[in-house]
């Protein structure tokens, strides 16, 4: 008679998991898939925003006055630069009005830059949505995996325990279970770990990039005599 060939494919050990080996797989399968759709995300994201940036700033600069410069300048922002000129703006129209509180005790220079830095921080914290998601996966999918490995050698021993020997027909189904738990969290984490670096690179060069437009358009809104209709474009 000729022995029985097992099947040692891929699915195959994940077949003959049991709860817990199931569990864990199905962990790290949605953790791969929250990983990349956050990473396209980013990456169309990111270029959607840098061609839009670069014509509004072209745009803006290129104005002869603040009143040309509110009129780019639209009612809901598809820029960071573009929420930052119009908070200037209405900023700017506030402190000509009057503010009747305590924002508006200083001058205007102390204002306007109370403004864009609030501005400034809130953008911050839009661009960096999803890099908390990614470093938590690239941190915790190897331990997911790791325990995984632990569960299939736990089924190993248990095997070699329970039938007194530890023949490799016996022993292949939880190792090969455990080696691939193993090699699925790594497969998880490396491109988490890697897009979480790209993306906090990125989004420190862009908040580069927008601090020194908010320092540029500080100066500009600073020094010029504005009146209600350049100051808010959107009144």
């Amino acid at each position: 008679m000729e022995p029985v060939v097992q099947n040692l494919g891929f699915m195959s050990f994940i077949d003959q998991g049991d709860f817990v080996t199931k569990a864990l797989f199905v962990i790290l399968i949605v953790m791969s898939v929250l990983s990349w759709l956050v990473i396209f995300l980013k990456f169309f994201q990111g270029i959607v925003d840098k061609i839009k940036g670069k014509k509004f700033c072209a745009d803006f600069w290129a104005a002869k006055n603040l009143t040309d410069a509110a009129k780019l300048v639209s009612a809901k922002p598809h820029t960071a630069q573009e929420s930052l000129a119009k908070e200037g703006f209405q900023a700017l129209q506030k402190y000509q009005s009057g503010i009747s509180n305590i924002q508006g005790n200083g001058t205007r220079e102390e204002y306007l830059t109370s403004v864009l830095r609030v501005t400034l921080d809130k953008i911050q914290l839009t661009i960096e949505n999803g890099v908390t998601i990614l470093a938590t996966i690239a941190a915790t999918a190897p331990f997911v995996g790791l325990f995984g490995t632990v569960w299939g050698i736990y089924h190993a021993l248990i095997e070699i325990g329970s039938t007194g020997a530890g023949t490799i027909d016996k022993v292949a189904g939880p190792v090969g279970e455990a080696l691939i738990m193993t090699g699925l969290g790594l497969a998880v984490a490396i491109p988490a770990v890697m897009a979480h670096s790209w993306l906090v690179r990125r989004n420190r060069l862009q908040m580069g990039y927008l601090d020194s437009f908010a320092f540029e358009l500080l100066a500009v809104l600073d020094r010029a005599p504005a009146t209600k209709s350049q100051a808010n474009p959107n009144a």
